[in-house]
């Protein structure tokens, strides 16, 4: 195949398709979503069969147990592909909603249009499940969009496609709105983030490496985050109780996630009536903690394990364990914790445990990450719960999108005038 030529195609293709579906009714788009949902159901034998071949070639290469538990479509899997995409079908469409609209002095009415970003190229690894979901979002906000999936999803990949294109032609819209691409050459990316004359915003979605070759490679605008070193602050007016569930949750309910705490700061004020309780939940998961000089002495004074128990380096302050690892922190008080966090952290999500309400103000005003929380858990930084029905994505950038972005972080908005004959004089 010649990945230039064919790239040419698919770019033209889409932006092409990206007029036709930012004019689409919104009961265009739904039915087309509630079509695809449809043809979902319906060849879900043929989709698990794809998938399963996809699995044998994973086994084949030896790839490691966690990528290919994502890999893995069920039955329950492809339901809720299914669901996902109606439930998106039900979200408001953020498309042409007119906002601050003001009448100027010279009579003339300026206001805002919510309108699509145009083209959205998506680069993601292994999960099946992303091509209905990204497809379904840049649908519904009028975007074309241009899918990359893994090479070890590429069966998979295609019978989902298959499905798109169709409910698209059932509901009149172009199939070329939503294209995955067929050849699993690494080329094809190179082509795909440096073609601005096609594509309008790269979203990947994968690890670390994937994301800062994107990052490096790009001539596009990039939606991303690199990193997920999550923070909990308790502070010295936080309620015991909730500083203890609320650390144990954001560490251990799950290891794998971009919201889940990395590192714990607790105020010198309380740490030695706090730390040992919160120490010996996180031990009791299996957690490994790397603390300060003080916690350290503090923990190993509350009786946890040695096992579970060693000195913190340097490295370990900005580090994404994605594992049952924690850094742990004594601070002075809250301008070494809100310090320690601009310095640290990835900019993803931070939490403060506390009574005190203005300390818990100033850390929202003055920690700069996307997510700032009062007591609540980092585990509630994620589109769903934020109440935008899905994501595409996490953005620690401060341009456009930040945090978690859906519906409207896959739009933009254009400035709109309304007169009566008005001129400038």
């Amino acid at each position: 195949m010649d990945i230039e030529a064919y790239m040419d195609t698919v770019g033209r293709n889409a932006r092409a398709a990206s007029r036709r579906i930012a004019a689409a009714s919104t009961e265009a788009k739904n039915a087309a979503l509630r079509a695809i949902a449809g043809h979902l159901r319906a060849r879900q034998p043929a989709l698990l069969d794809a998938n399963a071949a996809d699995l044998a070639q994973a086994r084949a290469d030896a790839l490691e147990a966690a990528l290919i538990d994502r890999l893995t479509l069920t039955a329950a899997g492809v339901e809720s592909m299914a669901q996902g995409l109606e439930q998106i079908a039900a979200l408001p469409d953020p498309v042409g909603e007119i906002s601050d609209m003001k009448r100027r002095p010279s009579g003339i009415q300026v206001g805002k249009m919510r309108v699509p970003l145009g083209v959205i190229g998506i680069i993601y690894e292994a999960r099946p499940n992303v091509t209905a979901d990204a497809a379904a979002l840049c649908l519904k906000s009028g975007n074309a969009a241009i899918l990359r999936g893994g090479k070890e999803a590429i069966h998979s990949n295609q019978a989902i496609a298959a499905c798109v294109r169709d409910g698209l032609r059932d509901a009149g819209l172009p199939d070329t709105a939503v294209q995955v691409i067929e050849t699993t050459d690494r080329a094809a990316v190179g082509q795909l983030v440096s073609r601005p004359e096609y594509v309008d915003v790269i979203v990947p979605r994968g690890g670390k490496g994937l994301i800062e070759r994107i990052s490096r490679e790009a001539r596009v605008p990039v939606i991303k985050h690199l990193d997920g070193n999550c923070h909990v602050y308790v502070h010295a007016a936080a309620d015991p109780a909730k500083a203890l569930a609320i650390v144990e949750n954001a560490k251990t309910q799950r290891y794998g996630t971009c919201n889940t705490a990395e590192s714990l700061l607790i105020d010198a004020a309380v740490a030695d009536a706090q730390l040992p309780a919160i120490g010996r939940a996180l031990a009791a998961h299996g957690v490994e903690l790397r603390g300060c000089e003080r916690s350290v002495a503090i923990l190993r004074d509350a009786g946890i394990d040695p096992a579970h128990l060693h000195a913190a380096q340097e490295s370990d302050w900005a580090e994404e364990f994605l594992a049952p690892i924690i850094a742990v922190k004594v601070v002075a008080d809250l301008d070494a914790a809100i310090a320690h966090i601009n310095t640290y952290s990835s900019g993803h999500t931070e939490s403060i445990v506390s009574e005190n309400h203005s300390a818990a103000m100033r850390f929202l005003r003055e920690v700069d990450s996307a997510s700032v929380m009062i007591n609540a858990s980092t585990r509630f930084a994620d589109g769903f719960e934020y109440g935008l029905g899905a994501e595409i994505g996490i953005s620690t950038d401060k341009i456009h999108a930040r945090g978690p972005v859906g519906l409207e972080g896959l739009t933009s908005q254009k400035w709109i005038v309304f007169g009566e004959g008005q001129i400038r004089r």
